[in-house]
């Protein structure tokens, strides 16, 4: 386990919900990635660079609700703005997205 933090810690994470609305491949990536624009409503479009290839498609991704981090700064990778960090669970090599179990609102703040 990671170190502990204080519940003040946990409440300045802001983790919303959003839609993917285009998928694009990543190829000056260091590791194979996709390049996400994903939809969070009144917050508006963020992107983020996801190392998902082994287990998603373009396809599949396209349309997906999924949980990220809107909070963070930006950061600079390889030639693209990363806005947010998509959430996963790692599984060895691959990266199992978190989403809500039913469609919400882009934009839904989690707790």
């Amino acid at each position: 386990m990671e170190e502990m933090i204080s519940f003040e810690d946990f409440t300045k994470v802001d983790i919303r919900v959003g839609t993917i609305i285009e998928v694009n491949d990543f190829p000056k990536a260091r590791n194979p990635a996709y390049q996400l624009t994903i939809d969070f409503g009144d917050l508006g479009i963020k992107k983020s660079s996801a190392q998902i290839t082994t287990l998603y498609t373009k396809e599949q991704l396209q349309d997906r609700q999924i949980l990220a981090i809107v909070n963070f700064p930006k950061k600079q990778i390889a030639t693209f703005m990363s806005e947010c960090l998509v959430l996963g669970a790692v599984n060895g090599k691959d990266v199992i997205l978190l989403n809500p179990e039913q469609r919400v609102k882009n934009g839904s703040q989690v707790n």
